[in-house]
């Protein structure tokens, strides 16, 4: 993740930033336009009342108090005119800079490797790619452009009235360093609350997103007081971020306000007295200044106002930023296409540890023919799953070599490799989607008619016709509406409509009831036909019909052979595990 600067505003981490307004320039530069000329307009209506008060008013002059109304009239007309110009643009491109930051995140995410994921809480990366981006929108509408205007419409004033009268100017420039000081004290207080405030923000989104999706653990074992209090402990962790900047609001905007406001009594004050007196000081004059030291320091209080926005799109551009500069990438630096692979696999000499402290793959070598079945079996932890994720390059070997058709599967791209190979999982995972959307997975190649054939050559199209709307219902989050052998059944023919050459059954056989299983053997014997396949799995009709076992412990194939040949070994691995685990199923 990228770094917080602890500086009160990083010009590298902005200009980084306005890189994605490229390619919305003319917008771009028109919102500033348009900002500018807001900034000079505002001045020109004090300046107007002024002359209509000491040039009309004053010589009873209609005519030229009625052409100075109908200036003032025009110059809220433009006024108007840009301020919605302004409003409507400024979001609009604050909308297309983070429809194309979320874009560019997205597709960066969905190329990460899964060692990523696991180290990362799925709500913290759900506030980055949600949260922390629709929040940098505001630095375009609420925070850049604003801030420019405000700034330029303040320099416009102080020249203006040094113009008119320098005394009066004095008196409102001698409060300005009590405001700017203010001010900056104000930002950097505000830029470490804000960095405390999204990580509170994402610490409750992670928190939530988990309890929420393990709620059935939760209520299993009785933790709902539990995780009560740890949600109340995190909840006012996030309060507490979130009032501190509250309360240096609270202290700042008086501060400002008082002092704007004996800015005006020492205008009327001088003012009054040099008007009154004939002195060079008009009455037009002081009812200038008093809106234009209104102007001056309104400005002042809403910059800073602007700023926490600023900051907060700014913590939220360094979050997003840090995602955007990780480097977890599979490399992808292969050239060889793979089509019609045959399936042919050797793993030799693999060594491979999800960390550099411990191995659980400790140099493994097997081959498969193609066509041929091998069934992974061993205890929990034996190391079997890892196969998987190394054929699919989800992580890196730490030494030896992955071949798929006598290829170093290196040299193969990856969407290539990965589009030859299918995988059954035991926990299958639905989308919020159609049956149909999730057999597909929205691949246009693959019409709904393909897709009925194959339900009916592996024997699941009455199961999906018995649904409420059939291939277009809707199974909700996570497959929630339907079974474990359902879901299990969506993902065979999710799996066998890819057509793939390697086709791996992830332990695909248990958990699920008699009838779905039957389904479910039916189902392989069909899939598995005719070409290669890796199966793990915990039922013994699978593994007797493989054409070779491989026996894994601890990491290490320990034993390979047949059903039969494995059961001759004399105090052999797979001979007890059969007679633990296998034997009782038999005899059923």
């Amino acid at each position: 993740m990228a770094k917080e600067s602890g500086k009160a505003f990083d010009f590298k981490l902005f200009k980084r930033l306005l890189a994605f307004t490229n390619a919305y320039r003319g917008t771009f530069y028109f919102v500033a336009f348009a900002a500018i000329a807001m900034s000079g307009l505002a001045v020109l209506s004090p300046h107007l009342l002024r002359l209509a008060i000491d040039n009309a008013m004053f010589n009873r002059d209609l005519p030229l108090l009625q052409y100075y109304l109908m200036l003032m009239l025009g110059v809220l007309v433009l006024e108007v005119f840009f301020q919605l110009s302004f409003i409507y643009y400024a979001n609009w491109l604050g909308q297309n800079v983070i429809k194309d930051i979320r874009v560019k995140l997205f597709k960066l995410m969905t190329s990460f490797k899964m060692k990523y994921f696991d180290k990362s809480a799925v709500g913290r990366l759900t506030t980055r790619a949600v949260n922390d981006i629709e929040t940098i929108s505001s630095i375009f509408s609420q925070g850049l452009f604003m801030i420019i205007s405000d700034l330029l419409k303040m320099l416009t004033i102080a020249g203006v009235m040094l113009y008119m009268s320098w005394r009066l100017s004095l008196i409102v420039f001698a409060i300005l360093p009590l405001i700017i000081y203010a001010t900056r004290v104000f930002q950097r207080a505000m830029k470490v609350a804000f960095e405390e405030v999204r990580n509170q923000v994402a610490n409750l989104n992670s928190f939530v997103q988990e309890r929420i999706t393990g709620m059935k653990i939760v209520q299993i074992f009785t933790r709902e007081e539990t995780e009560y209090k740890r949600f109340i402990d995190i909840n006012q962790k996030h309060k507490k971020a979130w009032v501190k900047t509250v309360w240096y609001n609270s202290i700042f905007f008086p501060i400002a306000e008082m002092a704007s406001s004996i800015a005006i009594g020492l205008i009327v004050w001088y003012g009054g007295l040099n008007a009154a007196e004939g002195g060079v000081i008009t009455l037009g004059i002081v009812t200038a200044f008093i809106q234009y030291s209104q102007m001056l320091f309104r400005p002042l209080r809403q910059i800073a106002d602007k700023f926490n926005t600023l900051q907060m799109g700014m913590v939220a551009a360094n979050r997003v930023f840090g995602i955007l500069d990780t480097k977890s990438h599979i490399s992808n630096e292969g050239e060889k296409v793979l089509t019609d692979a045959k399936g042919a696999i050797a793993f030799e000499n693999v060594r491979f540890g999800y960390n550099e402290k411990e191995e659980v793959i400790k140099d493994i070598s097997f081959k498969v023919y193609p066509g041929e079945t091998i069934a992974i079996v061993g205890a929990t932890g034996a190391g079997k799953s890892t196969i998987i994720n190394l054929l699919n390059r989800f992580y890196e070997i730490n030494s030896g070599t992955i071949k798929v058709d006598r290829v170093d599967i290196k040299e193969y791209t990856l969407a290539s490799l990965r589009s030859q190979i299918a995988v059954v999982l035991q926990d299958v995972f639905l989308f919020a989607d159609t049956i149909l959307n999730n057999i597909t997975l929205n691949d246009t190649n693959i019409s709904e008619e393909e897709v009925i054939e194959a339900a009916k050559a592996i024997g699941v199209h009455k199961f999906i016709t018995s649904l409420p709307n059939g291939y277009h219902y809707n199974v909700k989050e996570r497959g929630s509406m339907l079974s474990s052998g359902q879901r299990q059944l969506i993902a065979f023919l999710r799996a066998y409509v890819s057509n793939p050459s390697i086709l791996i059954l992830d332990e695909a056989t248990s958990s699920v009831d008699s009838y779905s299983e039957e389904m479910i053997q039916a189902a392989t014997d069909k899939i598995t036909q005719g070409r290669t396949s890796i199966v793990i799995a915990h039922r013994l009709a699978t593994i007797k019909k493989a054409d070779k076992i491989l026996v894994m412990d601890a990491g290490k194939i320990v034993e390979s052979g047949t059903h039969l040949e494995l059961l001759e070994r004399p105090d052999g691995y797979y001979k007890n595990l059969y007679e633990v685990q296998f034997m009782t199923e038999e005899a059923i």
